[in-house]
C-alpha cells in the first residue's frame, strides 16, 4: 500500500494547531486550517451590513488565530509567502473541505468527548487511504477512535508535537493495535524527511514518553533542591551545558514552558498512573502551586521562578527564593567541581569525571544522587512506555534538546558500575538491565570504535543492527579512526565514504581561523588525486560557523600589525576561491548560524545543501566592517548580474545587496536566505538536519556523475553601475545621516560599502572580473580594520557578545 501527503488538513487553530499548519505550509505543501464559527457579533459588524451568515463574521476565530502565527516570534512560518499556502475556515461551512485531505490532524480541546464526537464526523467523510491523527498529549489514543469504523482505526494515530512545532524537532508517534504498520512506517518517514522531524514510536500511555520521562526528571531536580537546601540558581548552573543540556537547565525550563503548564502536566501524571512505582515523585512541590496560585507563571507573566526587573545595568533576572519566597538579586555561582572538569571537551568525558570525583562534593552530591533515579526511571519504563531503549533516548535529545539520552549517558558512565552505585543507594535497577548484564552485553549500545551498530533489545536478549538512513552521517564516529584523515585544533579532514572528502570545522563556535584554512588547503591538495570525487565543507556542531575569529583581529592591530591582517584576508580569499574553482565539486552544508565569513565560506561552493534552519548573514557591519572575504563579490554575482538585460533597471537590485549587507539582514530560515539571495534556486534545502552531510555528499556524487566542470577563472560574471549606483547609495547614507538614523562611523562604513558595491572609482557600468572586486573589499577591510571605532566594536563584541554603536 502506497500512501502520498499532498494536501494536510488542522482542525483547531490555537497555539499548537497553527503551529502544526505553519510548519507544513512552510515545506510546500497546502493546509486547510479549520476551527469553531464564531457565534457573537461585534459592535462595528452592522454599520459593515455583517450579520452572524457573513464569511467573514463566519471565520473570525481562525483568522484572529491565525494571525498569531503570522506575528509569532520567533516565526513560526519559513516565509511570508508560505502563509498564501494555508485557506481558512470554519468547521460547519467548511468541514466537506477535509474529504480532499490526505492527512487530517486534530489539535482541539483536550477533552475526550468533543475529540470523539469530531472523529465521528471525520469518519463520514475522509478518502479511503487518509491518515487521521490527534495531537493529544494527555488523553489515551485509543479511546479518542474508539466506536469508528474498522478502516478509520486502521488509519488513525497520536501524532504528538512539541512546541513550538518548526522549532523542537521530536515528533512522537503514538498507533493503537488497529493501526496498520505501513501507516506508521509511512508516516515515520515522511514526519523525518517533509516535516524534518526526529520521530519516535511510543505506547499508547500516560504522557508518552518525553513528557513522562522529562516530567520525572523535573521533579527530582526540583524536589532533591528543596530537600537538600539548594538555590534555584546553583541548580540551574548545574543542570544546563555542563550535563548536556541547554541553558534552560530546570527552572528556567519551567519558566519557558509556563508554571501553569507543568503543573497540569505534573498533576495529570500523578493521576493517570496509579500503578507508578515512582507515582509520589509527581506530587508538586508547594512553591510551584504557590506560584500558580499567585498567576507568576513563569516567562509569560514576567515572573515565575526567575522574575524580570529592570535593574541598573538594564534588565535583569532576580531568582526566587524557595524558602523565603522573595525574589533576590542574581548572584553568581561557583563550584570547584564545575571549574575542574567544565572544560572537559565531551560530555562523557565531564561525567566520568564528576561521578569519579564528586561524591562527597556540594556539586557533585547534586548531581550524582538526581541523575541516578533519572536513569533508572528511564530503564523501569521499557518496555511500557517504548519497546526500544533508542525510542526513548531519541525522544529525550529531541524533545529537550539534550546532547544524550538516559541510556547514553548511562554507557557513558558504565552499566554496570553505575547499576551497581545506585543498588548502594537502594535505587531499584530494572531487571532486564540485570539480565542484560548477565548475557554478556556490557553496554546498552553496541559499539565497533566510536560508531555504533547496535542497540540492545530487552525482548531477544542480545544486540539488534542500529538502523538508521544512509545520509544520517555521523561525523564524531569517524574521529581518530583510519576515516580520519588530518586533524588539528580547529578542524578535521574526514574521508565520507565513496570517494567524497570532507572538512569538519570544530574550533570554538566554529570560528575561522589560521587552522582551519590550513586544513582547507590541505584538503584541496588531496582533491587532486584520482581516488577523490569532491569535497563538503561542513560540520555538527551548534552552528555552522559564526564568522572569523575577531580575537585574532585584535591580537594582531595590538601589536601594529596591519600587515598581518591584510595576509590573512587575502589567504581566505584566496581558499574559497580555489573552493569555487576547484576542477572537483565543492558542496557547503551550512545550518543554524551561518555568520560573516560562515556565510562566505557557504557561498564558495558549486552547490550549498543547507538546513532549513540555516540563519545566513553577512553581518560585518556590527562590528565596524564589510565582508571581505567575497561575500561583496557573491551578492553582486547572486542578485544583480543575472537579471542585467532583463530589460529592466538593475538599481533596486544593487541596493537590495547594499541594504542586506548595511542593515546586517539575517535569514529566519533557509528559504528566506534564498530570497536574499545567499541560496540559489539550484541549491538544495533539507528540513532534517542529520540527513544533511549525507544529502550534501549525494550532492557530490551527482554533479561528478554529471561530468562537473568549474567556471572559468578568465569569465567577468560581476556587473557594476559604477558612478551611478554609488550616486545612489551615497545620497541614501546622507538621509540616513540627517535623519540621525546612523552614527558618523556607521556612515563611513556603509560609504566604504557603497564604493566596494559600485566598482570602486569606475564611471560607467560594466561587467568586472571576481578578483577585482575582491580586490576592492580586502582593501576597505584591512581599512577600516585599522579605524578606532571599529576597533572599539570588535572588543566590545568580543566582550559582552553584543553589538556596540558608536
Amino acid at each position: 500500500m502506497t500512501f502520498k501527503i499532498n494536501r494536510v488538513a488542522v482542525i483547531g487553530a490555537g497555539t499548537m494547531g497553527g503551529g502544526i499548519a505553519a510548519l507544513v505550509a512552510s515545506t510546500g505543501l497546502p493546509v486547510t486550517l479549520l476551527d469553531i464559527p464564531a457565534r457573537e457579533l461585534h459592535p462595528e459588524d452592522a454599520a459593515k451590513g455583517l450579520t452572524l451568515a457573513s464569511p467573514e463574521v463566519r471565520n473570525r476565530v481562525v483568522k484572529s488565530l491565525w494571525e498569531r502565527q503570522l506575528k509569532a516570534k520567533p516565526p513560526a512560518l519559513f516565509t511570508t509567502d508560505a502563509a498564501k499556502l494555508v485557506s481558512l475556515g470554519n468547521l460547519e461551512d467548511d468541514f466537506d473541505k477535509l474529504r480532499d485531505a490526505d492527512w487530517i490532524i486534530e489539535v482541539i480541546v483536550e477533552q475526550l468527548v468533543p475529540k470523539q464526537a469530531l472523529m465521528a464526523r471525520i469518519d463520514g467523510l475522509r478518502k479511503p487511504q487518509a491518515i487521521v491523527s490527534s495531537n493529544t498529549s494527555g488523553i489515551p489514543i485509543k479511546e479518542i477512535a474508539a466506536g469508528r469504523s474498522a478502516e478509520f482505526r486502521a488509519h488513525f494515530l497520536g501524532t504528538h508535537f512539541f512546541n513550538p512545532p518548526r522549532y523542537l524537532k521530536l515528533l512522537e508517534l503514538i498507533p493503537t493495535p488497529e493501526t496498520k504498520p505501513e501507516v506508521v512506517a509511512f508516516m515515520r518517514q515522511w514526519g523525518s524527511k517533509q516535516l524534518g522531524k526526529g520521530t519516535v514510536i511510543a505506547k499508547d500511555r500516560p504522557n508518552f514518553i518525553a513528557n513522562r520521562i522529562g516530567t520525572y526528571a523535573g521533579q527530582v531536580r526540583m524536589l532533591y533542591a528543596i530537600q537538600h537546601g539548594y538555590s534555584i540558581a546553583e541548580v540551574d548552573a548545574l543542570t544546563g551545558p555542563l550535563i548536556g543540556n541547554p541553558k534552560t537547565a530546570t527552572f528556567r525550563l519551567g519558566d519557558l514552558v509556563g508554571l501553569d503548564v507543568l503543573a497540569h502536566v505534573t498533576n495529570n501524571l500523578y493521576h493517570a498512573v496509579p500503578e507508578d512505582e515512582s507515582r509520589e515523585t509527581f506530587r508538586l512541590p508547594e512553591v510551584i502551586t504557590r506560584l500558580v496560585a499567585a498567576k507568576a507563571l513563569g516567562n509569560k507573566t514576567g515572573a515565575g521562578f526567575y522574575k524580570k526587573t529592570k535593574g541598573a545595568s538594564g534588565t535583569e533576572f532576580h531568582v526566587l527564593n524557595m524558602q523565603t519566597g522573595e525574589y533576590e538579586s542574581p548572584q553568581k555561582v561557583r563550584f570547584d567541581l564545575v571549574g575542574q572538569v567544565r572544560k572537559l571537551p565531551e560530555l562523557g568525558e565531564r561525567l566520568r569525571a564528576i561521578f569519579g570525583h564528586g561524591t562527597g562534593d556540594r556539586a557533585g552530591d547534586y548531581l550524582i544522587n538526581t541523575t541516578l533515579p533519572i536513569l533508572a526511571y528511564a530503564a523501569r519504563r521499557v518496555p511500557e512506555v517504548a519497546d526500544s531503549l533508542r525510542e526513548i533516548d531519541n525522544a529525550m535529545r529531541w524533545g529537550f534538546n539534550a546532547e544524550m539520552g538516559p541510556f547514553e549517558m548511562w554507557d557513558a558512565l558504565g552499566v554496570r558500575a553505575t547499576a551497581e552505585l545506585m543498588r548502594q543507594k537502594d535505587i531499584a535497577v530494572a531487571p532486564w538491565v540485570d539480565e542484560m548484564l548477565a548475557h554478556g552485553c556490557p553496554s546498552f549500545y553496541q559499539r565497533v570504535g566510536r560508531r555504533v551498530i547496535g542497540v540492545y533489545d530487552q525482548q531477544s536478549g542480545s544486540y539488534i543492527p542500529l538502523e538508521r538512513p544512509p545520509a544520517a552521517i555521523l561525523l564524531k564516529e569517524l574521529h581518530g579512526s583510519e576515516r580520519e584523515l588530518k586533524r588539528n585544533e580547529s578542524a578535521s579532514l574526514l574521508d565520507l565514504g565513496d570517494g567524497v572528502l570532507g572538512l569538519e570545522f570544530h574550533s570554538k563556535a566554529n570560528s575561522i581561523d589560521p587552522q582551519i584554512v590550513e586544513l582547507g588547503y590541505a584538503a584541496l591538495k588531496l582533491l587532486e588525486r584520482d581516488e577523490w570525487r569532491g569535497l563538503v565543507v561542513g560540520n555538527q556542531g551548534p552552528d555552522f560557523c559564526v564568522g572569523a575569529n575577531l580575537g585574532l583581529f585584535i591580537g594582531a592591530m595590538e601589536a601594529g600589525r596591519l600587515g598581518l591582517i591584510e595576509q590573512g584576508t587575502k589567504q581566505l580569499q584566496d581558499l574559497l576561491q580555489a573552493f569555487r574553482f576547484a576542477a572537483k565539486p565543492v558542496v557547503t552544508a551550512p545550518f543554524r548560524r551561518v555568520l560573516g565569513g560562515g556565510t562566505e565560506v557557504a557561498l564558495a561552493g558549486a552547490r550549498s545543501v543547507a538546513a532549513a534552519e540555516t540563519y545566513m548573514g553577512l553581518v560585518e557591519f556590527g562590528v565596524g566592517l564589510i565582508p571581505g572575504e567575497g561575500g561583496c563579490k557573491e551578492l553582486l554575482r547572486r542578485v544583480v548580474a543575472p537579471h542585467v538585460g532583463d530589460g529592466g533597471d538593475v538599481l533596486p537590485l544593487l541596493q537590495k545587496v547594499f541594504e542586506t549587507i548595511a542593515f546586517a539582514k539575517v535569514s529566519e530560515s533557509g528559504p528566506y536566505a534564498r530570497e536574499l539571495g545567499f541560496l540559489s534556486a539550484s541549491d538544495q534545502i533539507v528540513m532534517n538536519d542529520e540527513l544533511l552531510i549525507g544529502e550534501a555528499k549525494q550532492a557530490v556524487l551527482e554533479l561528478a556523475e554529471a561530468g562537473y566542470q568549474p567556471p572559468n577563472r578568465s569569465d567577468t560574471p560581476i556587473y557594476v553601475l559604477g558612478r551611478r549606483g554609488k550616486a545612489a547609495m551615497l545620497t541614501a547614507i546622507k538621509q540616513m545621516e540627517w535623519g540621525s538614523f546612523i552614527s558618523p562611523h556607521d556612515a563611513l562604513i556603509a560609504r566604504t560599502l557603497a564604493h566596494v558595491l559600485s566598482g570602486g572609482d569606475l564611471s560607467a557600468p560594466q561587467w568586472v572580473g571576481e578578483q577585482y572586486i575582491l580586490d576592492l573589499e580586502r582593501e576597505a577591510f584591512v581599512a577600516l580594520m585599522a579605524e578606532p571605532k571599529t576597533q572599539e566594536r570588535i572588543a566590545h563584541m568580543l566582550q559582552t557578545g553584543k553589538p556596540l554603536r558608536n
